[in-house]
């Protein structure tokens, strides 16, 4: 509805602004030109009328405008507290490779001052400025990089580091998206945190959109025991509190690991092999398959073993905390379905 600036002054002034164009009508001073006659020329009084008008106009503009731009932002965080800037922050600084990533999607990339070792997706992220590793902090280089918001990994970074930042003043967010759909919430968060939501809501109204198709496509499919492993020496797993056992459940998966309450347990060989798992999904640290997965292959009577059922999902789609776990997600459906596919030759 379109809205004049008359009829938005009367609302928010009634009694001034009536009064004084009341004032005008009566004393002709509102009247236009008519045919073969001069408009009646304004005198001192309706000026000082006008001049009361304008006065008011300035001053309820004025108002709204400071009282817009001092309005604080906040939200809460993953550990629950409340972060508040006074506004949205323009120097930010990430701790861990995968809130670069997000802080890109949430539309903020350009405000980044300062990541971490590793943080290399989009490419732009690669000419942010280090401040160490997500384990090893350069307090000093955060310090001197000023941010007025900080976003923290709650289980991979130092919490004395987080504290000693905190203790200097900086204002942080702490991230720790368990879930799927965290993420989409987070990208939210970040968005009121950095001024950017004409961004951030449409990517995480679409991150939400793909999470649902895949849910749709896989939520029902008869179950697969799964087992992650994340590294080879120690033997590394996923508990059930870690995002990507949310991931095997999102495909028709059952982790056999998933009552321990650890993120990233380390076990045995005799207990996977106690397990049994139907496939067994490997990521380790790069982007080519990593030969210590075929080492299964010795256990023969492991069903994943007998099965070929050996698969790899790139870590950089599955153990990051960002969009891009979906992409990684949909390898690991795929997966699964193909072991679905061999259990008529098991």
């Amino acid at each position: 509805m379109k809205v004049t600036l008359l009829k938005l002054l009367t609302a928010l002034a009634p009694e001034k602004i009536r009064s004084s164009f009341d004032r005008l009508r009566t004393n002709g001073f509102l009247r236009t030109r008519s045919a073969g006659r001069s408009a009646v020329r304004p005198e001192q009084p309706a000026m000082r009328a006008c001049r009361r008008v304008a006065s008011i106009t300035l001053a309820i503009m004025f108002t709204l405008a400071t009282g817009f731009a001092s309005a604080d932002v906040q939200v809460k965080d993953d550990s629950g507290a409340t972060v508040r800037l006074a506004q949205p922050a323009h120097r930010i600084v990430t701790l861990a490779p995968h809130l670069v990533e997000t802080v890109f999607a949430a539309g903020a990339g350009d405000k980044l001052v300062g990541a971490v070792e590793y943080s290399d997706f989009p490419l732009a992220a690669k000419k942010v400025p280090r401040v160490g590793g997500y384990s090893r902090l350069d307090l000093e280089a955060i310090a001197a990089l000023k941010p007025d918001l900080i976003i923290a990994w709650q289980s991979g970074n130092a919490p004395a580091h987080v504290d000693k930042l905190r203790a200097l003043g900086f204002p942080i967010y702490v991230s720790q998206p368990n879930r799927i759909d965290d993420i989409a919430a987070e990208i939210e968060r970040i968005g009121v945190l950095a001024g950017t939501r004409a961004v951030a809501d449409p990517a995480a109204a679409h991150f939400r959109e793909r999470l649902a198709g895949l849910q749709k496509r896989y939520g029902q499919r008869p179950p697969v025991r799964t087992f992650y492993q994340i590294w080879k020496q120690p033997l590394m797993t996923v508990g059930g509190q870690q995002i990507i056992s949310n991931v095997i459940r999102l495909c028709g998966g059952d982790n056999v690991f998933e009552r321990l309450d650890t993120m990233a347990p380390t076990v045995t060989v005799e207990a996977v092999i106690a397990a049994n798992p139907e496939a067994i999904i490997a990521s380790g640290m790069g982007e080519s398959r990593p030969e210590w997965l075929d080492d299964w292959r010795r256990w023969t009577a492991i069903t994943a073993v007998a099965r070929d059922n050996l698969f790899f999902v790139p870590p950089d789609l599955i153990q990051r905390h960002t969009p891009r776990l979906l992409d990684g997600a949909e390898r690991l459906c795929q997966h699964l379905e193909t072991t679905r596919s061999r259990r008529a030759r098991g």
